[in-house]
Parts: C-alpha cells; sequence; structure tokens
C-alpha cells in the first residue's frame, strides 16, 4: 500500500516536514520554475536545496523532481526552462549523495493540472523519463 505524507515546505513548519519526511520511502521534491522562484529556492539557504538535502540525510532513498508552475516560465511551458532547472538540481543532488540518472524529473502545472494525470499537450517535447536502478535502465 502507499500512505502520502504531504510534508509543509514553510520554514515555520520544518519539525513537521522532518517527522513526515523521515517516515517515507520515497520524497516528491516540488521545484517552482518561474523566474526568480527556482533561483531563490536553490541559492545557498533555499528551501529547494535544503528540503533535498533533509530528505536524503533522513534516509529517503527515492526522489522525483516536479518543475511546477510551467505555465508561468517564460515562453510559457519552456523547454529549455525546464532544462536548465534539472542542471542545476541535479548538480546539488548528486553532490549531496543522490543519484540524479534514478532521479525522474517532471515538468508540471498544478494550477492548471499539465502533467499531473496525463501528458499536457502543451509540453510535447516532455515524452517522460528514463532512470537508472541497480538491475539496469527502466522507462
Amino acid at each position: 500500500y502507499v500512505t502520502i505524507i504531504d510534508a509543509p515546505g514553510h520554514r515555520d513548519f520544518i519539525k513537521n516536514m522532518i517527522t513526515g519526511t523521515s517516515q517515507a520511502d520515497c520524497a516528491v521534491l516540488i521545484v517552482a520554475a518561474g523566474t526568480g522562484e527556482f533561483e531563490a529556492g536553490i541559492s545557498k539557504n533555499g528551501q529547494t536545496r535544503e528540503h533535498a538535502l533533509l530528505a536524503f540525510t533522513l534516509g529517503v532513498k527515492q526522489l522525483i523532481v516536479g518543475v511546477n508552475k510551467m505555465d508561468s516560465t517564460e515562453p510559457p511551458y519552456s523547454e529549455s526552462r525546464f532544462e536548465e532547472i534539472k542542471k542545476e538540481v541535479s548538480s546539488y543532488i548528486k553532490k549531496i549523495g543522490y543519484n540524479p540518472a534514478a532521479v525522474a524529473f517532471v515538468p508540471i502545472s498544478g494550477w492548471h493540472g499539465d502533467n499531473m494525470l496525463e501528458p499536457s499537450t502543451k509540453m510535447p517535447w516532455f515524452k517522460g523519463w528514463n532512470i537508472e536502478r541497480k538491475e539496469g535502465k527502466a522507462d
């Protein structure tokens, strides 16, 4: 079975986030794609870095990265912005101990529902992901 724990991202609720994360087998790290938002999250004291590091430190072995707010990129649903974010997040998570080749990156728009339940027609360039497992590659 699957239990979903929504761990709050706000700094005021970091204890709740730690409690939820410490019980997880997999974490979904949501990263904002908007100009300035991503940069703030990935900055030295940003929450994206903090949450990824906490997840790894608390023993979460599997990570999925949802690149949210793709509707607010310039231009909207920008493949180059997604790839830029994927590259930067991959670099950081590798430094803390994750294997980026084993992490699925998914461009989404929670507001519009793009790539949330079914493939989005607004991001035809996204064909899914290839991830590496100990047994070999998986599609």
